[in-house]
This record gives structure tokens, sequence and C-alpha cells, in this order.
């Protein structure tokens, strides 16, 4: 069986596969498993190509890494690094991005079942985009941007 080299994965002489140069099974003996190892070197390559091809196209987009694939301070930093967008589907997730310092007008917060305390702190960090996904959260945000346009009139 023949393995091609796939970003840094390569399978080494003991036929382990290594990513980034370190042995898998190294990893797995000295942290356990399951075990989760990305390989930043192929996230950063594969972000930058996303963009480098709608640039070529000239065409005007965001590249967004969707947060439930994966969602830690470090991702989001390293995304944050690549200039990418973000999706976010939780108050969780938002709150992860923005403990990791991503900038809140690229995040997008999409999901359909967003609670009201959800939709506040997204407005409270001035998030980019809220993705409205049902009639509900369109009566939802009206009634939360009305109550904060009189709250700053009255100030």
């Amino acid at each position: 069986m023949t393995f091609e080299r796939f970003g840094t994965m390569d399978v080494n002489e003991a036929g382990h596969l290594e990513i980034g140069g370190v042995d898998t099974l190294e990893l797995a003996k000295r942290y356990g498993t399951p075990l989760y190892v990305y390989d930043v070197a192929l996230i950063r390559e594969r972000a930058r190509g996303f963009k480098q091809t709608f640039a070529e196209l000239n065409v005007q987009a965001q590249v967004a890494y969707a947060s439930k694939a994966f969602s830690s301070v470090a991702m989001y930093e390293l995304m944050a690094e690549e200039g990418l967008s973000l999706d976010v589907v939780s108050g969780g997730e938002l709150y992860t991005a923005i403990q990791a310092g991503f900038p809140a007008e690229r995040i997008h917060f999409h999901g359909n079942n967003k609670t009201l305390h959800e939709i506040e702190m997204a407005l409270d960090y001035q998030i980019g985009c809220i993705v409205i996904d049902n009639f509900y959260e369109i009566e939802l945000l009206k009634g939360l941007l009305e109550e904060r346009k009189n709250k700053k009139y009255k100030c």
C-alpha cells in the first residue's frame, strides 16, 4: 500500500503516520487516546487556497470557517491570522471567538435555534452578521433592536 503525501502528513520509515514531522504513535503514547491532531500548515494552505481562488476569479467573497467543525481559541486565532470569517452557531462558540480576539465584524451567527440571550450577546459584541433562520427570529431581533434604540434615545 502506498501513501500519497498530503500537506505535512507522511509515513515514516517505521510505517507510522507523521503529521508535521511528528510520529502520531508517539503523540498517542504521550497524550493518550482519543487524540485529535490538527495540521496547522495544511489548514493555512487550504484557507489561502480558497482566498486565492476567489481573488484570481475577481470574486468579492468572504471565506468563512464553520466553527462547528472544531471550535477552540487556538483555531479561532488561526482563522483570524488567515483573514477568514467565522460562522458560529451557538453562544458558546461566539463567546470562544470573542475570547480569542476574533474580529467581531467577521463573525456570522448562524443556527436555527438561537436563544434570546444568544442574540443579545451577538448584538452586545456587535458581530458582523446575524443570519435569520425563521420568522420567530425576525420578530425577536426586531424587538431587541427597538428596545436598544429606545434606550439610546433616553440617554
